[in-house]
């Protein structure tokens, strides 16, 4: 089987690039429809606009109604044709960067990717997950190609709130043992090819990064400053992630996400606060070593990711409510079945379990050691 790699054809990150966005994009086309959240185009309109000045870029902003979903996108898709559009911009978090790709795939244009925090590994994707109106998960769009650009304006998402970044290392954080558990079951990557060096090699760095400068980082996010470790985290987080999960492949980490999808008191944690998790399951399922399940857990608890179902806001639990988490996360046309050895609905609660009570253990040793 091929070797197969895949990223976007440009990627920018710098201070105030969304200055400069109209000259980056002019080369695509000149009508470009942005889709935005309103928050959004409050923090970052103006530089945009003041990007178009003195050229013939014009702009359609669209207002991002909450969910990719497919109805969202049949409705951006009837703008970008009343519009006349050329060029879709996808602006803000995970959700609306993949509503822009997915809309961009269906009308055939090309797509700029800007995230205004650097939360998830989605950008550099050619990849849209989908979702019903009600936020459950519905199911992957493989996009035949990566973005043409992604531009990540490090001062906006150095405003951004701290746990945006957190969220994104917990997204990043299960890359590396994704890739790794996807190479020993010689399964397939997002492409269809096989795991290569190069995709194993971006994925470590992509987790030695997180575990170098993460907490640096989320000091100086909480004080919104830009300084080279958060320099770095985007760049791990967005780029070193984003390829490495692409071209190494999803496992047991994303599935187990998408089957807490399903509870309601999880719908407020963000998307990689519940990748974190489900990582300390996926090594738990795998029976990793106790220093390596140690190193993870102490990450998470450091940057201040979920290690126990209560941090996902499950107070309660339910033995019945899990086992449809892991009986979703076992679903045919998910990743689950991309581990090295066969996975059950059982074994997988078993591992959920297992892992809320590694977190617990671990974060009552932290409490402990910390009141001494």
């Amino acid at each position: 089987m091929a070797r197969i790699i895949g990223s976007p054809s440009r990627y920018i990150q710098q201070c105030g690039a969304f200055t400069q966005l109209a000259a980056f994009t002019a080369p695509l086309g000149k009508k470009l429809l942005i889709l935005i959240s309103a928050n959004g185009k409050n923090r970052v309109g103006q530089a945009i606009e003041e990007s178009t000045k003195d050229t013939d870029t014009s702009i359609t902003w669209v207002t991002f109604n909450g969910e990719c979903s497919k109805a969202e996108i049949a409705r951006i898709q009837a703008i970008v044709k009343e519009k006349g559009s050329q060029v879709i911009v996808g602006i803000g978090g995970g959700k609306i960067l993949d509503t822009a790709k997915a809309v961009a795939h269906y009308e055939t244009l090309p797509v700029v990717i800007a995230p205004t925090a650097a939360s998830t590994d989605a950008p550099c994707s050619a990849l849209s997950v989908l979702y019903t109106e009600e936020g459950v998960f519905e199911e992957y769009l493989f996009l035949p190609s990566n973005p043409n650009i992604v531009f990540m304006d490090s001062d906006v998402i150095a405003a951004a709130p701290a746990r945006l970044l957190i969220s994104g290392m917990g997204d990043a954080l299960a890359t590396y043992f994704e890739a790794r558990a996807c190479n020993a079951a010689n399964a397939k990557n997002c492409f269809g090819g096989n795991v290569s060096i190069t995709a194993m090699a971006l994925a470590r760095l992509c987790y030695d990064t997180l575990l170098a400068d993460g907490p640096k980082a989320v000091i100086a996010m909480q004080n919104h400053i830009c300084t080279p470790a958060v320099e770095n985290i985007i760049e791990a987080n967005t780029y070193l992630s984003g390829v490495g999960f692409e071209s190494g492949g999803l496992a047991a980490a994303h599935a187990i996400h998408n089957g807490f999808t399903a509870i309601e008191e999880t719908h407020k944690m963000y998307h990689g606060e519940k990748v974190a998790f489900g990582t300390i399951a996926q090594l738990v399922l795998e029976n990793v070593p106790t220093k390596e399940l140690e190193e993870v857990i102490g990450f998470c608890l450091e940057v201040g990711l979920p290690v126990c179902l209560e941090d996902l806001g499950i107070k309660e639990i339910k033995k019945e409510q899990l086992m449809e988490v892991a009986t979703l996360a076992c679903s045919v046309n998910d990743t689950l079945h991309n581990m090295p050895f066969p996975v059950s609905p059982k074994t997988v609660y078993a591992a959920i379990m297992a892992a809320d009570a590694f977190g617990h253990y671990y974060k009552d040793e932290c409490d402990c050691e910390c009141d001494c």
